[in-house]
């Protein structure tokens, strides 16, 4: 499949010199939609080991919520969360090393996949713990917001908008950043032997670039995320594996490389 690069245009992120910015190329507005052909293609190819990773996303919130039930104690979400933020980018590096290894025409392997957090492990860490203080700073800001806004100062809608507009815009823009932050992130880490700031920079510049296409693939994990939840986390067996393998094509769609890639 031929690629047209276009040169990307310069802006303040690919000038601030916090870090080096991999160029990336300008998407089209359908570009979502195929990469998620070309997730389903990868998922078909490897159902097994799609679903293996699958169970592990789809057990993990079920594990947070049993606990919480069983012990009646809310404060272990927090400790949860954050080791699910730790964990989250290894599932996703060998979800990402499947595809790759279906790019490159090998048979991709459990035992190939989960070494993929090796070639990069000291970023693919610090990435981790990035989430987590990400997460954490979230999860405060949310209780500061609840206290301002007690439960008995509520007593109607009108008395509730204040705290529900603010709650959303505050978490609305938290989950801009994190989306701006991760989306290209992780698979940059995986392929290039880079930094954790030259991943990041290069994965903020690609979505700003891309606002319009990038909208839209948020759109589409928002959905499928929510179609886990509604399913009891059941759905994520099988929606995750094909988020994680699209995501590797968006990455391959969205930044330039020295040679042409191969898609299927």
């Amino acid at each position: 499949m031929s690629q047209h690069f276009k040169e990307t245009p310069q802006n303040a992120i690919t000038e601030s010199g916090i870090a080096r910015v991999i160029p990336c190329k300008e998407l089209d507005i359908g570009d979502p939609i195929k990469w998620l052909s070309l997730g389903l293609q990868d998922l078909l190819r490897t159902p097994m080991l799609s679903i293996f990773y699958g169970v592990i996303f789809a057990a993990i919130p079920w594990l947070i919520f049993y606990l919480v039930a069983m012990t009646g104690w809310h404060l272990v979400i927090l400790p949860s969360i954050v080791c699910f933020m730790l964990i989250g980018p290894f599932l996703a590096a060998g979800l990402y090393d499947i595809s790759w290894e279906h790019e490159k025409g090998h048979k991709p392997t459990l035992a190939h996949s989960l070494r993929a957090i090796r070639r990069n492990a000291v970023n693919e860490w610090g990435f981790g713990i990035l989430l987590m203080v990400l997460m954490i700073f979230w999860l405060r800001v949310a209780s500061i917001i609840h206290a301002l806004y007690p439960q008995h100062q509520i007593e109607n809608v009108e008395s509730l908008m204040p705290f529900l507009l603010l709650g959303t815009g505050v978490g609305a823009l938290f989950c801009v950043a994190m989306f701006l932050i991760t989306a290209f992130t992780q698979p940059i880490l995986l392929e290039r032997k880079v930094d954790l700031a030259t991943a990041v920079m290069t994965s903020i510049n690609a979505v700003w670039v891309n606002k319009v296409p990038m909208f839209i693939w948020a759109g589409i994990i928002f959905t499928m995320v929510a179609i886990g939840f509604v399913t009891g986390f059941i759905g994520f067996i099988v929606l995750m594996p094909l988020l994680g393998y699209a995501s590797w094509h968006g990455y391959i769609d969205a930044i330039e490389t020295k040679r042409e890639r191969n898609y299927v």
